[in-house]
């Protein structure tokens, strides 16, 4: 029986939230929430990463479990980039708002349904499908109650000023109707650069506000923040807030941006994305919570002033024994490559491939300094087996053993590197370490005894090429070989942080 997965052991808080609060670590940009019933659901963008889009659910906005996937396999009309799932709730229904890119095309946002917010989600494939790219849809009614999807023209991908639109839509959120209508769009001169993304909406008294992001969204020169907009119309005129962005990175915490408005007990939030400065790009785009207010002047404030001590416990050390019928929630493999995999009897069975790095599963990295370590049955693996940080397919830098010999293989932009290789004595059982710190200092080790581990390399390898530009660093296991080959692994554990 396949288990919830708990992403975070403990968070303790008093009577204020802490300004800017981790509640999803890890990488989860471009968070989405909503309240259906007494519980919070949650998801955010998986990018090249399957299984598609994560379903977290929470009672209070601060303890999140993973419960399963808004997409098992991937929308028969997208192949990548799966972006910005934006989860709604109206009239009984559940709706997710995404983008993809549509296969022999451009960026489209589309739209899926469920009875139930835990699925499963019937997908209803594209709505809109500029030539530019469509990102980041939000759904809202007018002043009259007609329902309309908002979204971004992703014009900045081609050097041009970035719309946000709307456009009337069925209620079956099958087809959109009528023209579209311009909201607002970036300012070059001004802080938001070269594009306006990411619009979240909510209606208070007599305006519509929108809190938007703006700049650079990713990366280690991300400039991202967040400004407000709002109007008396939906369709407009829309005003920005003079003191924009309202939302900056501060001694922790940079590039805020992309997410959702909610309410708890009669208070506001906005979930969003920012880099932990520590460890930046390596473990992603992590979830935070803070409280706004609606000022007397009609505009938002972000509750700078709630910060209490940061105490927040996000160490949930990792330990898989495969002793499930089904491979934990943890696992994710690349949307350009499924694996073939089976967990039986206290081990994972992960089918090899010849291909770049061969097969692989991979998991989310929670604080840039941490401990993998795996074990492999020797005598059942025909293939490579390994220890591998994983950018994507094809930036990935890992241990394996197969015949005797222990390897350290770089694959950078698909390319082998063979760093270091030793002859060890076969054995029934190897076990493979995996030491970070920094979130790109790596060191790779093995043991006979899983006792006494020996250093592969002198120095530590340089896995800043690991990232890609909207994605972290995931840990994992690989499998290289023949199709009919196999690589056998009877434990997987992280250790984050250790002493």
């Amino acid at each position: 029986m396949m288990k919830p997965v708990l992403l975070i052991i403990a968070i303790f808080f008093k009577t204020i939230l802490l300004s800017q609060q981790l509640v999803l670590p890890g990488d989860y940009p471009d968070p989405s929430v909503v309240k259906i019933g007494d519980t919070y659901w949650a998801s955010a963008t998986t990018s090249n990463w399957a299984p598609v889009y994560p379903l977290l659910q929470s009672k209070d906005l601060l303890h999140w479990t993973t419960t399963g996937h808004i997409f098992k396999t991937l929308p028969g009309w997208a192949d990548y980039y799966f972006w910005a799932p934006e989860i709604t709730y109206d009239n009984g229904k559940v709706y997710v708002y995404y983008a993809a890119h549509k296969k022999g095309g451009n960026l489209c946002v589309a739209v899926a349904s469920a009875d139930k917010p835990e699925g499963p989600y019937i997908d209803h494939g594209p709505l809109i499908c500029e030539a530019a790219g469509s990102i980041d849809a939000f759904p809202m009614r007018d002043e009259n109650g007609k329902l309309y999807i908002i979204w971004k023209e992703d014009a900045n991908s081609v050097v041009k000023p970035t719309p946000i639109w709307a456009m009337e839509m069925n209620e079956a959120r099958t087809a959109v109707t009528g023209t579209r209508t311009e909201l607002f769009r970036n300012d070059t001169a001004s802080w938001e650069k070269n594009l306006v993304e990411g619009v979240s909406m909510i209606k208070n008294n007599d305006y519509y506000y929108a809190i938007y992001a703006g700049a650079g969204c990713c990366g280690k020169a991300c400039t991202y923040g967040v400004g407000i907009a709002r109007s008396k119309s939906l369709l407009g005129p829309w005003e920005k807030y003079s003191k924009n962005p309202v939302l900056t990175g501060n001694d922790k915490w940079s590039c805020p941006g992309h997410g959702t408005m909610v309410e708890k007990d009669g208070r506001h939030f906005f979930m969003y994305h920012a880099y932990d400065k520590k460890s930046n790009v390596y473990t992603g785009r992590e979830g935070l919570l803070i409280e706004y207010v609606f000022t007397d002047d009609g505009w938002i404030n972000f509750r700078q002033d709630s910060i209490v001590k940061d105490t927040i416990s996000i160490t949930p050390d990792i330990a898989d024994e495969f002793e499930a019928d089904s491979l934990s929630l943890n696992w994710q493999w690349s949307v350009f490559q499924k694996p073939v995999y089976s967990v039986d009897d206290g081990a994972l069975m992960l089918q090899g491939s010849p291909d770049g790095s061969g097969s692989f599963l991979g998991q989310k990295t929670l604080t840039g300094n941490y401990v993998v370590n795996t074990t492999v049955n020797t005598v059942a693996s025909s293939a490579a087996a390994g220890l591998a940080a994983i950018g994507d397919e094809n930036n990935i830098l890992y241990a394996s053993y197969k015949n005797g010999q222990v390897s350290v293989i770089q694959n950078k932009n698909g390319t082998d590197t063979t760093i270091a290789s030793r002859n060890i004595p076969k054995q029934e059982t190897i076990y493979l370490r995996m030491q970070v710190a920094n979130g790109k200092d790596i060191r790779f080790f093995y043991s006979v005894n899983g006792k006494v581990f020996t250093s592969l390399h002198a120095n530590n390898i340089d896995g800043s090429f690991l990232p890609p530009w909207d994605r972290a660093v995931r840990a994992g296991i690989i499998s290289k070989g023949e199709p009919n080959s196999r690589a056998v692994f009877e434990r997987f554990e992280m250790v984050f942080n250790p002493k």
